[in-house]
């Protein structure tokens, strides 16, 4: 249970408390209340005056043991280790990067012994084989002598905590939040899913993610319960999940074996959906359809005629077309008409190919009149996506970007045929018609205009959870005059080695300079120094003094120069601190932090952000949630520049579908309603009863069915 009263303060940033009935408060009590609230602001965290007015009424025994553990999880969210730093000084006395090499290789050749270890030739050193490279030369403590405490200032990052109800209620909140979720989740929120299923009995109304439903429907087999499934591919996503495999079929799985009563339960839900129109989607998953079928031994079963029918279609016996097949048979030949009657009967499919079948020979009106039709059904989410996609159709690129994901991107050129303007307006005006009229009556609506620029959640999948975590795309401030980036990292097992580093280019994505091991500064910005290993942990920072930057774009990137992926080492992390210049303090102080998040994923390199200086002076930070392949092994940012310049430039330049979309079309409806909808980053202190309060952490709720 106390894993799960973590997750409740890390998720939904309040305290659970046990159902009991009031008492007043007592001096010790209060005074322990008190001393948690102080403990909490040393790490940027504060409670609410409800969460410190309940505390105050309890023993204060009971106090110091929930501080200890909404302590242990805040320090989690916030990453709030031992971060020590290469240069003890840092950011102050960081050599030149030459002269630092040069003065190890000299304290090297006084020594025969080190001297003969010495991997040298006569263009270049090997610096792993210099004493003292890569590895921490003092000690946490000191590092903490050598630094003043931090002075306090007005703009460190306060995060309030706020009173909760009993732990089974705001477990099931979160559960019925993640698993009614519009949009696709990553893959930390699946596996959350996944252990909130197996504790949480009440189910939402709607599970509309396929990935979603199956990892629910693992723990509804495993109880025995009715399966909650309308296709084909919603067996074959929870033979995967239940097998530890993956749900989106992004992968291949290694099936397990099944108990005779999962197998009935299986094929009797197969068998329940595999009309002849399903059946077109099993070959696209044919390969592990006929994996399956080797498991649950449908021909051991004759009552579920349609299940064996499935794997037949896999197994090439029985035909079986698939809506999408004959759709593009009937685009190849040029049967438009055809293909839009055809995806007629599938409403989102007809959405996503809209553009496609906008520059064919078709008019543009009669297609216009099917997307109209196909609108009032589709998903809310299919909706939004198509009007971002849109809203962009009329600016001039050469290259397309696409992610996946897991946030790995690949380019490809931009061969369309442009849509003529009164097209894409037109077809604009249909979404807007249609996006408005599913939005809920707000009654009197609230909303911090910091969330206006943050891009909606089309879909999770790229954003590791984390602190101050935005969707890509997602616009927000950067106010103080130090910005401080960093990364921590520790192995599992073998000698891993990650680089954080910095590009920095003008606003025509030219004029480049780095920062990193192998140039530790320049005019405005210095790094903390190389680590090469991290049997412990390593952290590393760079420190940018944005007055002084002479080029508006900052790209912050970590590189694996050799070791273990980023979803293979036992912890890795990127976040950003503002600061003060006077404020002093140690490398790493938790309350300057503002924003912190896992980095996983396949990729070698990975682009958490962009900082972005405007017009006016004034620094942002765009989301990017981008991975890039890298090379195995030795990636340096000299050598991606140009690759990353693209990437960030595509993030960048593109016109985002922001919060502010819906907020004013929300404000346009008239309203009937009794009650308050506040939407903000952060969620109000003393909201009204009954009010909707939407905040970063649950941005996925203003996402319409």
């Amino acid at each position: 249970m106390d894993t799960l009263e973590s997750v409740v303060i890390t998720r939904r940033l309040k305290v659970p408390m046990r159902a009991q009935a009031e008492n007043a408060g007592s001096a010790a009590g209060e005074a322990a209340a008190r001393q948690l609230d102080a403990a909490l602001l040393s790490v940027g965290f504060a409670c609410s005056p409800a969460l410190l007015d309940r505390l105050g009424r309890l023993p204060a025994g009971d106090v110091l043991d929930i501080g200890v553990r909404v302590l242990a999880a805040v320090r989690e969210l916030v990453g709030d280790h031992q971060h020590n730093a290469y240069f003890v000084d840092f950011p102050r006395n960081v050599p030149d990067t030459v002269e630092f090499w040069a003065g190890l290789l000299a304290v090297a050749l006084k020594d025969p012994v080190a001297a003969g270890r010495v991997e040298m030739t006569s263009s270049a050193i090997n610096l792993l084989s210099l004493p003292g490279y890569g590895t921490y030369q003092h000690t946490y403590a000191d590092l903490l002598a050598a630094h003043a405490e931090l002075v306090p200032a007005a703009g460190d990052r306060v995060t309030v905590l706020d009173l909760g109800g009993t732990l089974a209620a705001e477990v099931g909140a979160l559960f019925a939040s993640l698993a009614g979720s519009e949009i696709p989740a990553s893959a930390e929120d699946l596996v959350l899913l996944r252990n909130l299923a197996a504790v949480c009995d009440e189910e939402p109304a709607r599970i509309p993610v396929r990935e979603n439903r199956a990892v629910i429907n693992e723990a509804r087999l495993a109880a025995g319960r009715p399966l909650l499934v309308d296709t084909v591919t919603d067996v074959l996503r929870l033979a995967c999940g239940c097998s530890g495999g993956d749900v989106t079929l992004t992968e291949p799985s290694r099936f397990r074996s099944f108990k005779r009563a999962e197998r009935r339960a299986l094929l009797a839900a197969l068998d329940g959906v595999a009309t002849t129109a399903k059946l077109g989607d099993v070959p696209r998953y044919r390969e592990q359809w006929k994996r399956l079928g080797e498991r649950l031994h449908p021909h051991e079963h004759p009552r579920f005629p349609r299940a064996a029918h499935v794997f037949e279609v896999a197994r090439g016996e029985r035909p079986a077309a698939s809506l999408h097949g004959q759709v593009e048979a009937a685009l190849s030949s040029g049967r438009t008409a055809d293909a839009v009657e055809l995806l007629g009967t599938a409403p989102g499919a007809l959405l996503r190919r809209l553009d496609q079948l906008l520059r064919t020979d078709e008019s543009p009106s009669s297609i216009l009149d099917a997307a109209r039709r196909a609108a009032k059904s589709a998903s809310g989410r299919v909706l939004l996506s198509l009007r971002e996609h849109l809203q962009n159709r009329g600016a001039v690129s050469s290259s397309r970007v696409f992610a996946n994901r897991r946030g790995r991107t690949w380019v490809t050129p931009d061969a369309r045929a442009p849509l003529a303007d009164g097209v894409i307006a037109e077809a604009l005006g249909i979404l807007d018609e249609e996006i408005s009229r599913r939005l809920p009556d707000p009654g009197t609506l609230i909303v911090d205009d910091a969330v206006l620029d943050v891009a909606l959640p089309l879909s999770g999948k790229a954003v590791s959870p984390g602190l101050g975590m935005l969707p890509r795309g997602s616009v927000s401030a950067v106010d103080g005059e130090l910005l401080r980036f960093y990364v921590h990292w520790r192995q599992t097992g073998e000698r891993t080695d990650y680089d954080l580093s910095a590009l920095m280019v003008d606003a025509g994505y030219g004029d480049e300079q780095h920062v990193s091991w192998t140039n530790y500064g320049n005019d405005f910005a210095v790094y903390s120094g190389d680590l090469t290993e991290a049997a412990d942990g390593a952290s590393e920072f760079i420190d940018i003094r944005l007055a002084q930057a002479t080029l508006p774009i900052i790209i912050p990137q970590v590189n694996i120069y050799t070791g273990e992926a980023f979803d293979e080492a036992a912890e890795a992390f990127f976040g950003f601190m503002v600061r003060d210049a006077e404020q002093e303090g140690r490398p790493f102080e938790p309350r300057t932090v503002r924003a912190k998040s896992d980095l996983r994923g396949s990729g070698r390199i990975a682009l958490p952000l962009a900082f972005l200086r405007d017009d006016k002076g004034a620094w942002r930070a765009k989301w990017l949630h981008l991975y890039m392949n890298g090379h195995p092994a030795f990636n340096q940012v000299e050598a991606n520049r140009r690759s990353t310049s693209l990437l960030v430039r595509s993030i960048v330049e593109r016109d985002y579908l922001r919060v502010g979309y819906l907020v004013d079309l929300l404000r346009a409806k008239p309203t009937t309603a009794d009650h308050t909808t506040y939407i903000g980053l952060d969620a109000p202190t003393n909201p009204s009863q009954g009010a909707k309060v939407v905040t970063a952490g649950t941005l996925h709720e203003l996402i319409p069915a």
